[in-house]
C-alpha cells in the first residue's frame, strides 16, 4: 500500500509503511475524509498540539503536521512500526516538531498540558480506543476544547461516556468518529 501526505508543506511526499501486516494504516481515502471534517471544524491546524496513538507509521500526524501543526506526539508499540514512524519522520526532517515513544497508549504517565488534537486509530475490535480514552481524560491529556478522532471498523459502535460525538462518518471499511469531552 503507497501512502502520500495529503495537503500542506509536505504534500504528496511518500511515506514508508510498516512491514508486515500487524499494521493497517489508515486509508489516503479515510484520511482525507477525516481531515477535510477536522479542517472544517478547526479552521486551521496553525499551532496545534497534536497525539497520533496507535501511530503505525506516523500518517495521521504526520499530515496534520503537515498542515501546520506545531508538534506531535506519536505512541506505538509494534516495532515494525515504528522503524516506519522514525523513517517517516526522518524523511520529512521534522524531529524537532516530533516525539516519537516506543511504547504502549496505557504506559503514558499526567500531561503537562492537555493537547488540542488527538488521533486513535488503534486495532480494530479491540476496544482500545475507549480505554485509551478513559486513562487520557483522567491523567489530562485532554480539555475541554480537545478534539478527537477515533477510528473504528465501519460496523463498530462507538459509545464512550464522558465524551460527546460531533460527527460520524463511514468511509470503506471504516468509521471515522469526532467527539470532545461531555461537558461537566
Amino acid at each position: 500500500m503507497s501512502l502520500r501526505i495529503i495537503a500542506g508543506q509536505w504534500r504528496g511526499r511518500k511515506l514508508a509503511a510498516p512491514e508486515g501486516d500487524t499494521t493497517r494504516p489508515t486509508a489516503d481515502r479515510t484520511r482525507e475524509t477525516l481531515f477535510s471534517m477536522l479542517a472544517s471544524r478547526l479552521g486551521s491546524f496553525e499551532g496545534l498540539a497534536v497525539a497520533d496513538l496507535f501511530a503505525g507509521s506516523g500518517a495521521l500526524g504526520l499530515e496534520a503536521l503537515s498542515r501546520g501543526a506545531a508538534s506531535c506526539l506519536f505512541v506505538e508499540q509494534d516495532p515494525p512500526a515504528i522503524r516506519a514512524l522514525r523513517t517517516n519522520v526522518a524523511n520529512l526532517r521534522a524531529q524537532g516538531q516530533c516525539d516519537v515513544r516506543a511504547a504502549s497508549v496505557l504506559a503514558l504517565g499526567p500531561a503537562k498540558a492537555p493537547l488540542d488534537l488527538v488521533l486513535l486509530d488503534p486495532p480494530y475490535r479491540s476496544g482500545a480506543g475507549a480505554v485509551a480514552l478513559d486513562k487520557l481524560r483522567r491523567l489530562g491529556w485532554l480539555a475541554e476544547g480537545s478534539w478527537i478522532s477515533l477510528e473504528t471498523a465501519a460496523d463498530e459502535e462507538v459509545r464512550l461516556k464522558g465524551f460527546t460525538v460531533d460527527a460520524d462518518r463511514k468511509v470503506g471499511k471504516a468509521r471515522v468518529t469526532l467527539m470532545r469531552l461531555a461537558a461537566e
